[in-house]
């Protein structure tokens, strides 16, 4: 057996020195994307319209997808002319769905590219690339008295705690701003648990009534100081928000979540790399794989690459942008992400952070 076990290794590497720089795992990637836990994926299942300028995608997650927490997000990686862009999507449907599947909700913005591609271009069986779900507005244990306040996108957390863990809850107030009642995105949904009684829905449209401030949610529910309240939209919304609360002595009953900026790249070829455990800083020309300029400056990096052990060199990139060498394919990450690329097969393309 172990001479048998012995000819496959060989067999294996000397298809891998046939078909370098694309190893075998590249081909079986496109045979079957969503076999490899270390490169996670997922396929677009369907494609629902919500309003003119939204969508929801049903995604099929691949291996080493983990169940995430309902009002949780998770970063999407879509490649639009060549440049990999990630951007957060907050989870919409139950961590129970019984088909393992996820659902997120796009809202076209303007001028946005990663948004705009979803909205308008995305189609049944197209690979996303996927991180694994993240944050911290989260309900926890809670199921007493509730208020959330969304406006625009802001409502898609939310969504998914409602779908999550509504039956729990007997008290749920529901403030909820959109520019007109067509815009409202789960607009419909939103209205038929209000008229089953399961929610109260303070509805706002913004393009006639103007936008809904704290002193009139004061007026609106008049046992706000007994509600604990979680909170997503706009910035300026949120800062009020905080304010008001704050000035009443109820800032521990309000929890926020806010959108974050979009990273515009104008990486080039060739940067320095930054190893944020070592602390660690490398100059790397773009010519060479960040595997390579690493080792040579000392850092301590996993890899199997070269013994035919593919993906073992995976490493989370933390910021910046990164261009594979085999198809000039950049992947773009905001500070904060955790998006895990091969340092065998890419180089700096730009000044970037790499978690080694």
């Amino acid at each position: 057996m172990a001479v048998l076990n012995n000819l496959r290794a060989g067999a294996w590497r000397v298809v891998e020195l046939v078909t370098t720089p694309v190893v075998p795992a590249d081909y079986l990637d496109v045979i079957a994307p969503l076999r490899n836990a270390q490169v996670l994926r997922a396929r677009v299942e369907a494609v629902r319209p919500e309003t003119a300028n939204s969508v929801t995608l049903v995604l099929r997650p691949g291996r080493g997808w983990a169940r995430h927490e309902p009002g949780q997000y998770v970063r999407v990686g879509v490649d639009v002319d060549g440049v990999r862009l990630w951007r957060s999507y907050s989870i919409t449907s139950s961590p129970a769905r019984a088909d393992g599947r996820i659902t997120i909700t796009v809202n076209a913005v303007p001028g946005g590219a990663v948004s705009t591609q979803l909205v308008r271009a995305a189609r049944k069986g197209q690979i996303l690339h996927l991180d694994r779900p993240a944050g911290e507005f989260l309900l926890g244990g809670h199921v007493g008295k509730t208020l959330f306040v969304t406006a625009g996108s802001g409502i898609t957390p939310v969504m998914g705690m409602l779908r999550s863990r509504l039956a729990e809850m007997s008290d749920v107030v529901v403030a909820h701003s959109a520019r007109t009642r067509a815009d409202a995105v789960f607009g419909d949904e939103l209205r038929t648990l209000a008229a089953e009684g399961r929610i109260r829905l303070i509805e706002r449209h913004t393009a006639t009534d103007g936008r809904l401030k704290p002193a009139d949610l004061a007026d609106l529910v008049p046992d706000l100081a007994e509600r604990a309240t979680w909170a997503c939209g706009p910035n300026g919304m949120l800062d009020d928000l905080e304010t008001h609360w704050a000035d009443a002595g109820h800032a521990h009953l309000l929890r926020t979540e806010r959108f974050r900026p979009v990273l515009l790249s104008g990486a080039g070829g060739g940067g320095t790399v930054t190893f944020t455990r070592s602390g660690t800083v490398v100059e790397n020309d773009g010519s060479g794989p960040i595997l390579d300029s690493g080792e040579a400056a000392g850092v301590l990096m996993r890899s199997g690459c070269r013994m035919g052990i593919c993906f073992s060199c995976v490493l989370p990139l933390r910021e910046g942008a990164v261009r594979d060498l085999r198809d000039g394919q950049l992947t773009v990450a905001e500070a904060g992400d955790s998006i895990p690329i091969q340092t065998c097969i890419n180089a700096a393309a730009g000044p970037c952070s790499i978690e080694g």
